[in-house]
């Protein structure tokens, strides 16, 4: 039983990582129909500029507090880079697919090795603040409080990102924009405000993933940002690609196969696992597995 509890929520715990990188990735597709596939940049800046702040600024080491600083210097790092990619690159691109998957493959490319070029390829180790350290004692097992962090600040940003898509005045503007974007601009809207804003918030989930991530991991690597990346896409592609909600869900859904095929098979068969649902909710439920779930809670 205590190994279930354990391997439960570890497994919420990598869910709520996948949910925050994935979460934006979905806002930025579902809402402004653009493919990103820099997204993991702004992940492996969060991780990065969190790591650097809590080894090189006083006042972002040690403690808690320290810590939390040093994750939203991370997260302003990441959210800046995102404002700029769109603003400077992407806005030029809207209704451009092929040129938008050209130039974020690009950049996807470009940052890990820049990141490598100045800090090198080795991992990094992650400083531990007296935040995370000890352990919330859950049904008689020990459960690290680093995951109880992650699975607090993952339903926060769940309830905040809904919020903003369904009962915001901007998100409303972005939804109406994509479908015609002419008829809102006709009305005297700027709706370029408002994509740029969306862009802002999903590369701020993203760069949070990356600060927190250096908590699960231990590390910190140029490569992370990409990893994750690719569990993003499946989480989106299953959960479906508009519905923040059906994200969580599938979040959740594709950490639990991971650490459980992991753990009572042989150690990678839970990527296998994972793969092999997505290749089944592509042939049989276009949309995405739970498309008529999200759609009734989004």
């Amino acid at each position: 039983m205590s190994t279930v509890v354990l391997l439960l929520a570890t497994g919420l715990g990598l869910g709520a990582l996948y949910f925050l990188v994935a979460s934006g990735l979905s806002l930025i597709f579902g809402l402004m129909d653009v493919l990103n596939f820099a997204h993991g940049a702004f992940l492996t800046i969060g991780a990065y500029a969190t790591w650097w702040a809590s080894v090189s600024l006083p006042w972002a080491a040690g403690s808690g507090w320290g810590f939390v600083a040093a994750a939203a210097f991370g997260t302003a790092a990441g959210t800046v880079a995102a404002t700029l990619l769109e603003l400077f690159i992407i806005r030029p691109l809207y209704g451009r697919h092929r040129e938008q998957i050209l130039v974020t493959v690009g950049l996807s490319l470009a940052l890990p090795a820049l990141v490598q070029a100045i800090w090198g390829a080795d991992p990094l180790s992650f400083p531990r603040p007296d935040l995370v350290r000890g352990t919330v004692p859950v049904l008689g097992v020990a459960i690290p409080n680093d995951r109880v962090l992650l699975i607090v600040v993952a339903a926060a940003v769940l309830a905040a990102l809904l919020v903003f898509a369904g009962r915001t005045r901007y998100g409303l503007i972005v939804r109406a924009g994509v479908e015609d974007r002419a008829m809102v601009t006709a009305l005297g809207i700027d709706v370029r405000k408002a994509f740029t804003l969306v862009f802002a918030i999903g590369g701020a989930a993203a760069s949070l993933a990356g600060a927190l991530s250096g908590l699960y991991f231990g590390v910190v690597t140029p490569t992370q940002g990409v990893s994750l990346l690719i569990f993003a896409f499946i989480v989106v592609v299953i959960g479906g690609t508009a519905s923040i909600t059906g994200c969580a869900v599938a979040a959740v859904t594709v950490a639990m196969i991971q650490q459980f095929a992991n753990y009572y098979t042989v150690a990678g068969l839970g990527d296998i696992a994972v793969v092999a649902v997505l290749a089944t909710v592509l042939l049989t439920r276009k949309g995405g597995l739970t498309k008529r779930v999200a759609e009734r809670v989004a």
